[in-house]
């Protein structure tokens, strides 16, 4: 072969190898460009302002996964593509930092907000109040019927053994988590308190501090005299009396399950009964509610006073005596009040029957005229 003909075949094979690499520059440089060009556009998208109207719920699942929350969020018309908020999320490596709860979507939020919201944000909570005063098996009831909650409680809690408040919770919430909350806080709000009592007094457990304070909370709704009540309860326990407290009988009648409906009935006060303060000495063998935290603390460090009676003022409060007799003062006080009261009412409802059968009459008389 030729000296030229080598030449010619080398100067087209070295062509050849500049025209590929020049190709292939030319589609690297084109997917650098569209590459760039769809990560602009994408980057745009993701944290481009939202179509959305008004404020949305969203709630991510337990153990919801990144691609299962994307295609929730475009099921739910909150965001347009889910390979974008995919995309989004992975380039700022939150794909594992999505938390399960109930989120707010504010109005018009981008990809980019939606993906803060929900592995940053605060998820929605609610709550449920439990009165001071509530019997353990109220507290129950009242957690079952609870909304946003799951699970059902089937066992009812010791008398005593929760702390009443209000607790927040996120939806889907275990409702025996409530109670056990409910206890946990119950036991170190107790030991507190037990630790800073006053001392002699005439208790000598945490546990019959809680049913002394169970019974004041069920004698007074009035926080301020609270103290006063308990010392009542401790003077008599002092003296060797007898607490002589109706809602002790009250609970043995109803175990705590709802009110009793009416008046106490002579009988029942002289029926002698493990809860009937008015026939046993001491306490009663366990509490009759689920004191609150003003309650307990008033037991622990009642009022200094030498009262040992109190009796219905009328204005929501008691009347507190020293003596016997001025206790009878009260009492008589407080029988005007009812019979005021019971005429008030009884005028009442003679008036409400006399009214209804005017509209009647009224009534039957425009029938017969038409």
């Amino acid at each position: 072969m030729s000296d030229k003909k080598k030449k010619t075949r080398k100067r087209r094979s070295r062509n050849g190898f500049l025209d590929m690499l020049n190709a292939l520059l030319t589609l690297v440089v084109l997917g650098l460009v569209v590459g760039g060009a769809l990560l602009f556009f994408a980057t745009q998208r993701f944290y481009a302002q939202g179509d959305l109207a008004q404020d949305q719920t969203f709630t991510v699942e337990s153990g919801a996964n990144l691609g299962s929350v994307a295609t929730q969020l475009v099921n739910e018309n909150l965001i347009a593509d889910r390979w974008t908020f995919q995309f989004g999320a992975m380039a700022q490596r939150k794909e594992g930092s999505i938390r399960a709860g109930e989120y707010r979507i504010a109005a018009k939020s981008s990809m980019a907000d939606i993906l803060k919201e929900i592995t940053e944000g605060r998820a929605i909570t609610y709550s449920v109040t439990i009165p001071e005063g509530f019997t353990s098996w109220e507290v129950v009831k009242r957690i079952n019927e609870a909304e946003y909650l799951v699970g059902e409680i089937t066992q009812v809690p010791p008398e005593g053994s929760l702390l009443p408040n209000t607790y927040s919770f996120e939806r889907g919430a275990d409702r025996q988590s409530i109670l056990d909350r409910m206890a946990a806080k119950q036991d170190e709000l107790l030991n507190e308190i037990w630790e800073n009592r006053a001392p002699d007094l005439p208790i000598s457990s945490p546990e019959e501090l809680v049913i002394l304070a169970s019974i004041v909370e069920k004698e007074t709704g009035v926080a301020e005299e609270r103290p006063e009540v308990a010392a009542v309860f401790v003077n008599r326990l002092n003296k060797g009396m007898r607490l002589q407290s109706d809602p002790t009988i009250i609970y043995g009648i109803t175990n705590g399950e709802g009110s009793l409906g009416r008046g106490l009935r002579r009988s029942e006060i002289e029926e002698k009964t493990a809860y009937n303060t008015y026939q046993i000495d001491g306490l009663p063998p366990g509490p009759i509610s689920n004191p609150g935290i003003e309650a307990l603390k008033a037991v622990a460090n009642p009022a200094t006073t030498d009262a040992i009676f109190f009796v219905a003022d009328g204005t929501g409060g008691h009347a507190f005596a020293v003596t016997y007799a001025q206790h009878q003062e009260n009492v008589a006080k407080w029988r005007v009040i009812e019979r005021e009261r019971a005429a008030a009412a009884a005028e009442a409802q003679a008036q409400a029957e006399a009214a209804a059968a005017r509209d009647a009459l009224q009534a039957e008389q425009a029938a017969s005229d038409s």
